[in-house]
């Protein structure tokens, strides 16, 4: 027989060793997609990779339009109201909508529920902190304190770093500073738990 003839088809060790790679492969991408599904709307709108829009002009999108419809329907002068929007970035927007096979990779994101809107707990983003300024301190289980910033201003609040006598509540983790849990003592300020505050929203 001739030693450099290939053998047919694939070896048995070759098909194992593609069995474990697909096995790995799979187990990543079911890994990926579940991060991907935890992913703040501002950051998915960003890695949609829209011509013109970087990681700051994506945030004051998702904040003027809190959800993909939101976005997909805004006229070219409603887009221009959109704070760092200006004419070129609005055109490059109704372009990337008005192409099918972005409006088909988007359904695609929709039923892998990868989010497309704002929002954390109760999928959509409103009003439900509009007026409250709230301060943060502490360490959280459930959410980093960025996502709970985030959070905060996707539902109309405003995120402050010092208390004073504007500050409407202190939402409070593990270690609060003694020096802030004695300034809201002082002003009366409510102290919340992560807990109480995804029940607020």
């Amino acid at each position: 027989s001739d030693s450099h003839a290939q053998p047919e088809g694939l070896s048995r060790q070759q098909v194992e060793a593609l069995d474990r790679f697909a096995e790995k492969s799979a187990g990543n991408l079911i890994e990926s997609i579940r991060k991907s599904l935890e992913v703040s709307w501002d950051r998915v709108l960003y890695a949609l990779g829209i011509r013109y829009v970087g990681e700051t002009v994506a945030r004051k999108l998702a904040r003027q339009f809190p959800s993909i419809d939101e976005l997909r329907s805004a006229s070219y002068e409603e887009l221009l109201e959109a704070e760092e929007v200006g004419e070129k970035i609005a055109e490059s927007i109704l372009r990337y909508f008005a192409d099918p096979d972005n409006i088909r990779l988007l359904e695609k994101l929709e039923n892998a529920g990868v989010r497309l809107q704002s929002g954390k707990e109760t999928g959509t983003a409103g009003n439900k902190l509009e007026g409250l300024t709230i301060v943060i301190s502490g360490t959280f289980s459930r959410h980093s304190r960025e996502e709970l910033k985030e959070m905060i201003e996707a539902n109309g609040g405003k995120s402050t770093g010092s208390i004073s006598s504007k500050t409407d509540y202190l939402l409070g983790g593990e270690g609060i500073g003694p020096a802030k849990l004695e300034k809201v003592k002082e002003l009366g300020i409510p102290v919340i738990s992560e807990e109480e505050f995804l029940g607020m929203l």
